[in-house]
């Protein structure tokens, strides 16, 4: 964050000081809301949480080494005072010093939005403009009224620019975030089922997904979809000028010539109004091809030139945890754990992925395993989407199908044996632990396990535990310095 005074802040964030003796005193370190975080200068955000309250960490925080407090009543005692500028409302505050920040600096900010797809593209696309100067972007998905500020607070002086990923659960959601860090260029790449049951329907989805691109100035850019007629048609809400990306022969920039290797990992032509190139990418399955369209969509407005493009994106790979990412065991058993989050649309893509990476294996007599679990909030549509779920595992020739959980669970193996007469090939287990014994005892040298469902089922202890002692010899992914 650039350097401010705790006077400074207070005025900007509506705050009274508290236990402060020096209100020129300067918050020169990152901005966090886990006091285990705080780094000498820096400024602590105490939140009241369902089950932690921030503010019972303040004192630990400065201790630590924290400037000062930013929370919603005062937090140090007669004997022990701790700094605080104090709030009626934590998270506006956290906000308002956000927008302040972001406007004295001028940095390019890029944000993306969708319902499917936004942390492995908001990953691409920092891996490509990181080649063009300093660049600020999220760690996993931050993307709500709380991540986003603390995101964007991390920016300085010598940030070139700041890609943010803006997530919604309802109407209003979006407009509210693009207040705090307003965009320049801004990204749409889908509109599908997640959260549907929050929503109320796709064209709600659409219309809360919009929001993004209505935020942009005349001078901005709304990077949109061809491939899908809810995003496509977002152009007419949008004073930006528009440009297009996906298959379509019409988009701005497109793909050709697109195939999987295989290992499931996709090759493609790149089509730029600039030019073409080859692009050859190490992550797995083919929906990375419209997510590295739209990251080489940004990239081709920011002015890098498409061989560079190209060869950015073929050696872009994993930032994001449980995202795909793909481990080989000593003993030949590939697991690919994409157990952050699911919803149908990213659901489907995995399964694609999975029989993509297992088709070279079942030639050698593996097997395909889909450990799969509940994709949350999708409300009345839930049975109907678990259940094709389970219809296309079966559809796809995938082997086996683990379903983990309970209703949610059931309804995936009940689409499974409704789809093919399953029977032993498919199997409803009722926890983590369960799936873990199956799969130990099961599995077989050349076998490819995939694990996935939403984030609250905590499928990543299944993969976690399948690779728990194991000598790895093929983790792919990695980290690209920040």
């Amino acid at each position: 964050m650039i350097s401010l005074s705790l006077a400074e802040i207070a005025s900007i964030v509506g705050g009274q000081l508290h236990d402060i003796p020096d209100a020129d005193r300067t918050v020169t370190g990152p901005v966090v809301m886990d006091s285990r975080q705080v780094r000498p200068g820096g400024l602590f955000v105490a939140f009241a949480g369902e089950r932690v309250d921030g503010h019972d960490f303040a004192a630990g925080a400065v201790e630590a080494g924290a400037v000062a407090v930013l929370a919603a009543r005062p937090v140090g005692a007669a004997d022990r005072p701790v700094p605080a500028i104090v709030v009626d409302d934590v998270v506006a505050a956290l906000g308002a010093l956000a927008r302040a920040v972001v406007e004295r600096l001028g940095t390019k900010v890029v944000a993306l939005t969708g319902s499917a797809g936004k942390t492995s593209t908001k990953d691409l696309i920092a891996q490509l403009l990181q080649r063009h100067g300093p660049t600020v972007w999220p760690e996993g998905n931050l993307n709500n009224e709380i991540g986003l500020p603390l995101t964007a607070l991390r920016a300085d002086a010598t940030t070139r620019h700041l890609v943010l990923e803006m997530g919604a659960r309802g109407v209003g959601h979006i407009r509210y975030l693009t207040e705090l860090t307003p965009p320049e260029i801004g990204v749409v790449l889908n509109v599908g089922t997640a959260h549907i049951g929050e929503f109320g329907g796709r064209e709600r989805i659409a219309l809360a997904k919009g929001e993004l691109v209505e935020a942009l100035p005349e001078h901005g850019v709304a990077v949109l979809n061809a491939d899908d007629p809810y995003v496509r048609a977002m152009a007419s809400r949008t004073k930006a000028r528009t440009v297009l990306f996906g298959e379509a022969e019409n988009a701005d920039i497109r793909a050709e010539n697109v195939r999987l290797s295989d290992l499931g990992q996709p090759a493609f032509t790149l089509h730029t109004p600039s030019g073409c190139s080859d692009v050859t990418m190490r992550l797995y399955g083919e929906h990375h091809v419209s997510n590295a369209l739209a990251a080489a969509a940004v990239a081709h407005e920011l002015g890098m030139p498409v061989d560079e493009i190209a060869t950015a994106l073929s050696e872009a790979g994993t930032l994001s945890r449980w995202r795909m990412e793909v481990t080989e065991r000593a003993d030949g058993v590939t697991v690919v754990n994409d157990a952050y989050n699911a919803n149908p649309e990213s659901m489907r893509a995995a399964l694609r992925a999975l029989v993509a990476m297992g088709a070279a294996a079942k030639a050698k007599g593996g097997r395909t395993w889909a450990v799969l679990g509940e994709m949350a909030e999708l409300g009345e549509d839930s049975l109907a989407e678990h259940d094709a779920v389970g219809r296309l595992v079966v559809r796809l020739n995938v082997s086996k199908l683990v379903a983990v959980g309970g209703r949610e669970a059931a309804w995936l193996d009940m689409g499974a044996k409704n789809e093919g007469s399953w029977g032993e090939e498919s199997v409803h287990v009722s926890d983590a632990r369960a799936a873990i014994d199956l799969l130990r005892s099961e599995l077989q040298p050349g076998d490819v396990v995939l694990v996935k469902a939403s984030r609250s089922v905590g499928l990543e202890r299944v993969a976690a535990a399948l690779l728990d002692g194991e000598s790895v010899i093929g983790a792919e992914g990695g980290a690209a310095s920040r």
